[in-house]
């Protein structure tokens, strides 16, 4: 007997969340508009793949919720964030990128009628990594996956930016093309809110992926500094002022430009720029700093050489 209920309780141990799953919490950030932040950790069968942040706004025609989770039971743990804040129905989405997180939750909204948005690029990314993400999330997720079906944003907006009106409410999306290409921000201007996306990222250390652009991020960054945001929602970490963005973001892009690509441009040798840069005190305090720094520094190095 004991043989056949071990493997039993090893399926339910993959189904079934721990006792401590993470359970997404709404934090109003302005009238009617909410964040939810989760963790700063790993993707895991305890949060279903939310370690990130996303938010909803509530209008009188429905729920627009930016991002809609990493799996068919992330996007329920979502909604059910939402139940907590109103009976309105998400009625639309929009994808702000094209990292698991940010979009694999589609297909559970679109089948309850929410229409799902995107700008183009970030769309055509989702289909072209689908793949990679689902199989990555496999190893996190386990069993926990099952059902989540990707679906790239059907509506899709050309041109480098756009602006929409939902349910009495303005947002302006425009592309940032840092950490996946295809990233976006997510503009309210009546409440001079963003929702960053991937752009930002304050208590713990971005990563620089192999497709990331830390050039293109700069370039972002001051765009969305020159917004002048009463408060941000980062991809990840607390809401903040732009002030906290600008020294836990805004300066690593600066510094990763303006140092590791400087040498990278001088042809100077790769290790050198990677042990000279090694610590950072204004950086080593954030979650990831001692995992991620070198190979942040690394695939910056990379970017610049290759121009």
């Amino acid at each position: 007997m004991r043989t056949l209920l071990a493997p039993l309780f090893f399926m339910l141990a993959l189904a079934a969340p721990a006792a401590h799953a993470f359970e997404p919490r709404a934090e109003k950030v302005a009238d009617n508009v909410y964040a939810i932040v989760g963790p700063l950790g790993q993707r895991s069968a305890e949060n279903d793949g939310l370690n990130a942040n996303f938010g909803f706004v509530v209008t009188p025609k429905g729920v627009i919720l930016i991002d809609s989770g990493a799996s068919l039971l992330g996007a329920k743990k979502l909604e059910a964030a939402i139940r907590a804040v109103t009976e309105q129905p998400v009625r639309w989405v929009i994808n702000t990128g094209s990292q698991d997180h940010r979009w694999l939750g589609n297909d559970y909204f679109a089948g309850k009628g929410a229409e799902v948005i995107a700008l183009a690029r970030t769309a055509a990314t989702q289909a072209e990594y689908a793949t990679q993400q689902m199989a990555g999330l496999e190893r996190f997720l386990g069993n926990r996956l099952e059902g989540t079906k990707p679906l790239p944003a059907p509506k899709t907006l050309a041109g480098e930016s756009a602006t929409l009106e939902r349910g009495g409410v303005t947002l302006e999306l425009a592309y940032t093309d840092t950490h996946y290409p295809g990233d976006a921000r997510v503009w309210l201007p009546k409440q001079r809110l963003a929702f960053s996306g991937d752009l930002v990222y304050v208590d713990r250390l971005m990563g620089v992926l192999p497709w990331s652009s830390v050039k293109n991020g700069q370039q972002a960054f001051k765009a969305l500094a020159a917004l002048k945001p009463a408060r941000i929602v980062p991809g990840h970490g607390r809401v903040c002022d732009l002030a906290q963005a600008q020294r836990e973001s805004g300066d690593y892009y600066d510094f990763l430009v303006e140092n590791v690509g400087a040498a990278a441009r001088k042809m100077e040798p790769l290790a050198d720029t990677l042990d000279r840069h090694a610590d950072l005190p204004a950086f080593r305090h954030l979650e990831n700093f001692s995992d991620l720094h070198r190979a942040n520094m690394n695939r910056a190095f990379v970017e610049f050489e290759s121009q």
